[in-house]
């Protein structure tokens, strides 16, 4: 199946099964790049086997698997981008992070490194984006999460268009990466509001393809139903990051998730 001729918005495979990534080719024919981070690794089928034999990882192997897991992906689609997230929990410091993931850029060539949005992690992102003076647009994502909002019974595809809207008006350094896709209509939305990349699961990107690959224009109808609007902020992208609110409980509680995941696969020393 030849990709769409219109299709502008890069699509990402979000998974850490480099089985389901080579599925995925197979059904589009393409694909630009995919994202992992903690909770995708420890759902790996080899990651699952060996929890269930009762074989967790040291500290050591389960860095080594991650570097193996997106290395292979990394062979898969050797001009797209592989994200890999560092381990973050309430306690992880900029220090940490920046370590992690200067470790991590090292795996592969198309290395993209993942921060979390809090105070930590922003400082981290900040210390590399002075190391490489500066960024040009393809070097920086941001990652905000769809089907976290739908779980509160807030309409999670607004934020998407207001990030649209905002960075009309940006430099165009960022991209934007619609993230926590969980269904047809998040994915289908997200092309008709022309995002820069979509990353979805396997089961959304067969569905896509078993449709034909549609790629939807601005007069798309999102079924947002009972979902409570986001309204839309102007916000002063000159300001610093420092003068704004990043706290949110959802950031708190991904993190908690992705750590208790990640820990989940890791032996405790006595």
């Amino acid at each position: 199946m030849p990709k769409p001729a219109n299709l502008k918005t890069k699509i990402f495979l979000d998974s850490g099964n480099v089985s389901e990534t080579k599925e995925t080719i197979e059904l589009l024919g393409f694909l630009d790049g995919q994202t992992t981070n903690p909770t995708l690794i420890a759902k790996n089928p080899e990651a699952q086997q060996r929890l269930a034999a009762g074989k967790k990882f040291s500290q050591e192997e389960i860095y080594s698997f991650y570097k193996s897991v997106v290395s292979e992906l990394s062979l898969l689609i050797p001009e797209g981008s592989i994200s890999i997230e560092v381990y973050a929990d309430e306690n992880t410091s900029t220090e940490e992070m920046f370590t992690q993931s200067k470790e991590m850029f090292s795996w592969i060539p198309n290395a993209h490194i993942k921060y979390p949005t809090i105070k930590a992690g922003l400082e981290a992102a900040q210390t590399v984006y002075a190391a490489t003076l500066g960024a040009k647009k393809g070097d920086v994502f941001v990652s905000p999460f769809i089907g976290r909002l739908d779980d509160k019974g807030e309409n999670g595809m607004d934020l998407i268009k207001n990030i649209t809207k905002m960075y009309k008006e940006s430099d165009g350094h960022v991209e934007l990466l619609a993230a926590s896709v969980r269904n047809m209509n998040h994915f289908l939305y997200s092309l008709a509001l022309g995002v820069d990349i979509i990353t979805a699961p396997f089961s959304v990107l067969k569905e896509w393809a078993q449709k034909g690959m549609p790629v939807p224009g601005p007069d798309f109808n999102y079924p947002a139903e009972e979902l409570k609007s986001i309204p839309y902020q102007d916000l002063d992208l000159n300001k610093h990051w420092t003068e704004f609110d990043i706290t949110h409980p959802l950031t708190e509680a991904g993190i908690n998730r992705f750590s208790a995941d990640w820990n989940a696969l890791i032996a405790t020393q006595s």
